[in-house]
């Protein structure tokens, strides 16, 4: 990053913020000022209201200047934030992220929502979370309702070892079992779940180079890539689901906004599922399919 900020020798913090909230804008970031409040407060190791209070007037010494220089240098390049920092919230909880991992979304808490209020009346329900990267969804659930019990299944050892170490973080590690493995393939065929819950790949192979930058050149391709029309892991998981969803127990699924109509036409096909309503993200769009096995 060419800028003043190795040469400037009268920067405070709150300076260094504003003049970095204003690059990121010339450099079309899409959240300039909460990308640079998020990288400075990570290099001080304080929080970012912080950067408004006490810290606003002290002065950035350069070793805090090329720090953050070499951060915001790579944020322009493309790398996501959360990548740079190591962690990113979700439902209200911190959790390590690198590039071995999706990125966690706000609109994934919608399949938190829907399973947490399904699984209110049951004393110790079982889920199993299927793909479950940095853990979010298997740990949001289980640090929500005591009683869960809960099966996480990934192909990637190194998500594995990412969402063990957010279980632990957040003291649910007793109740999750991890399991590395495609899909079902793990789990015994004895095994029976209350609800299974699952962000799969939907991307479909075409729309991948059109995906933002640092998404496409950073987020693990394996949580990315739906296949040729983006329902190839979704088609696995619906049909590989039953066996292990007794009558009465839930299926609930990510899917990408448009695929709204052809996914319910899909667990339709597949038989077995009684679907529900569609469950809308915060922003309005198709998010999460629920279907109920049928008894």
């Amino acid at each position: 990053m060419t800028s003043p900020i190795a040469a400037e020798t009268a920067w405070t913090i709150g300076s260094l913020l504003n003049w970095t909230a204003n690059f990121l804008a010339q450099k079309a970031c899409e959240s300039p000022r909460v990308d640079a409040e998020v990288l400075l407060a990570h290099v001080l190791s304080c929080k970012r209201i912080d950067l408004y209070g006490l810290r606003h007037s002290e002065p950035a010494e350069e070793g805090v200047r090329q720090r953050y220089k070499e951060l915001i240098r790579k944020r322009i390049e493309g790398c996501p934030v959360a990548y740079l920092v190591g962690h990113k919230e979700f439902f209200s909880l911190d959790f390590e992220v690198s590039p071995a991992v999706l990125i966690p979304r706000p609109d994934s808490e919608m399949a938190v929502l829907e399973c947490l209020a399904l699984a209110k009346p049951l004393a110790a329900p079982r889920v199993l979370d299927v793909g479950t990267g940095s853990g979010n969804l298997a740990i949001a659930i289980a640090s929500r309702h005591a009683g869960a019990r809960v099966t996480a299944i990934d192909r990637s050892a190194d998500a594995l070892a990412t969402a063990k170490r957010n279980a632990q973080r957040h003291g649910v590690a007793e109740r999750i079992e991890f399991l590395q493995g495609d899909l079902m393939s793990p789990l015994q065929a004895s095994e029976l779940f209350d609800f299974v819950v699952s962000n799969p790949p939907y991307i479909a192979e075409a729309d991948l180079p059109r995906l933002p930058p640092g998404v496409r050149d950073y987020e693990p391709r394996l949580a990315l890539d739906g296949g040729p029309d983006g329902f190839a892991v979704f088609d696995r998981l619906i049909a590989d689901s039953q066996p292990f969803l007794p009558p009465g127990s839930w299926l609930i699924v990510e899917i990408g906004a448009p695929q709204e109509e052809h996914a319910r036409q899909r667990i339709e096909r597949q038989g077995g599922y009684e679907l529900a309503p569609t469950v809308r993200d915060f922003s309005g769009h198709p998010r999460v399919l629920k279907a109920r096995r049928r008894v």
